[in-house]
């Protein structure tokens, strides 16, 4: 009984496969016709057509008697160019994840840039912070300019960080003028927040004059406990008892070991780097000219890597909602300061 059923089953799917088959079939042949019918000398298939041969070969073992307009190997051809198109697509590449810069962030960048050719990237990303405009360093540098030629690192030992609040610095800075005379800039810098306390210039110092620079730069502030200074012997004797009048203990490094006084010789370096390399200096009137104009601008706008990107004296951030974007030259237009005004 149970071979009885099982044959009357077979039979049964037999005659359904037979009658799908045959339902195929008409379809294929009367599409190929329709194909013939639109009036070409050679057959023109349009995607639909493929995508039907395409259908019929996966569901359909007979396909390939039936079709007459083309060859079999040209519908296997379209479906393996499908096959490429869909994982194309399927693989195409996803938007970045990262927000993107806003065009005008760019073109402020580099017109920093173009403006402030002594600057580098943590210093045009220091204005940007003060502009309350948010990104990282790496994204400034991206965004540069490239120049040609060495660009030179400065990297300087934190020293004496212990006493960092309670220490100032003295050094002489040299600068060639015009009619080749050698002047002498006597500079006294605090610490704390970089602050140059007191510069004087002079042709031929003296222990005496250095001295009275000392007094000088403390006429009006009570003078820290520490006075970190090189081994020059215009430092004498008149130096010495002024500086213990004072109260100032003072710390002399090692014989021609400048580094050892890294503040000081950092801000020696910014101010020919950023100021006196750029300009002839014609004499003592035009040095000290120069020196406050350049002084003004480091204590109120030039941001510092030691006071996380801030100037000696505080700048406040500005948001996007306080105004335009203005630019206001210093130092004869070396170097800009960034603000927002509102319109």
């Amino acid at each position: 009984m149970i071979v009885w059923l099982i044959l009357v089953l077979r039979l049964a799917a037999a005659s359904l496969k037979s009658h799908r088959n045959l339902l195929l079939e008409n379809l294929a042949l009367q599409h190929q016709l329709l194909v013939l019918s639109r009036g070409s000398k050679r057959p023109r298939l349009t995607p639909l057509d493929r995508a039907l041969w395409i259908w019929l070969s996966h569901i359909w073992n007979g396909w390939k008697v039936s079709l007459r307009i083309l060859q079999p190997d040209t519908v296997i051809q379209w479906h393996r160019a499908g096959f490429r198109l869909f994982w194309r697509w399927k693989s195409r590449p996803r938007k970045a994840g990262r927000r993107t810069i806003s065009p005008d962030i760019i073109t402020l960048i580099r017109e920093m840039n173009h403006a402030n050719p002594l600057w580098g990237a943590p210093r045009i990303h220091g204005e940007l912070l003060k502009l309350g405009i948010t990104l990282a360093q790496r994204t400034v540098a991206k965004y540069m300019v490239p120049r040609s030629g060495p660009r030179s690192s400065h990297n300087w030992k934190a020293f004496l960080r212990n006493h960092l609040g309670s220490m100032v610095s003295v050094d002489f800075l040299t600068v060639p003028s015009m009619t080749f005379k050698v002047l002498y800039v006597f500079l006294v810098l605090s610490h704390d927040r970089r602050r140059v306390l007191h510069f004087n210039i002079v042709e031929r110092p003296s222990a005496l004059w250095t001295a009275q620079q000392l007094r000088e730069a403390f006429a009006f502030t009570s003078p820290p406990k520490y006075l970190l200074r090189d081994r020059d012997g215009v430092c004498g004797l008149e130096f010495q008892g002024r500086a213990q009048a004072l109260g100032l203990e003072e710390v002399r490094i090692a014989p021609r070991s400048p580094w050892e006084s890294p503040y000081v010789e950092r801000l020696m370096g910014s101010v020919r780097r950023e100021c006196l390399d750029h300009v002839i200096v014609l004499n003592q009137v035009h040095l000290h000219r120069l020196l406050k104009a350049y002084f003004a601008y480091y204590h109120r706008s030039r941001n510092h890597l030691g006071l996380d990107k801030d100037a000696p004296e505080p700048r406040p951030v500005q948001g996007p909602e306080e105004g335009k974007i203005v630019a206001f030259p210093q130092v004869g237009g070396l170097h800009h300061r960034y603000e927002r005004l509102a319109a």
